[in-house]
């Protein structure tokens, strides 16, 4: 089973990255989009079975965007990991009481960032 994933990142590097990461070595298709709101209307528009959200975004941070889907009955199933530089033990409190999957730290290995999603979602490998 091919499993489909929605990047949202404003920096086309990190979009780049994780994409050929998760195609590459995860076999998975790979959305990705450069804004909050682009990421909300693909999330809407498609099934993903995951979502990588970035944090810090200019137009719409990414805690902003996680609230946004969690409203829609069509996106709330979805697991959101966040992708951000902000880790502090606070911030990882505050972002695991918002009920995202999980967080993974900026700068983050492009060659295990597969895994680390696999694993937080517990998909086989």
């Amino acid at each position: 089973m091919t499993r489909h994933v929605l990047v949202i990142d404003d920096e086309r590097d990190i979009r780049d990255v994780i994409g050929l990461s998760l195609e590459e070595f995860g076999g998975w298709q790979v959305t990705s989009v450069a804004s909050g709101q682009a990421g909300i209307a693909q999330a809407q528009a498609h099934p993903w079975d995951a979502i990588l959200l970035d944090v810090s975004m200019p137009d719409m941070d990414g805690v902003a965007v996680f609230e946004i889907l969690q409203t829609n009955p069509k996106t709330r199933t979805i697991p959101v990991i966040l992708l951000t530089a902000r880790v502090l033990e606070s911030d990882r409190r505050r972002f695991a009481a918002l009920g995202v999957a999980g967080v993974i730290p900026k700068p983050f290995d492009p060659v295990v960032v597969w895994q680390q999603v696999a694993e937080i979602l517990a998909w086989p490998r």
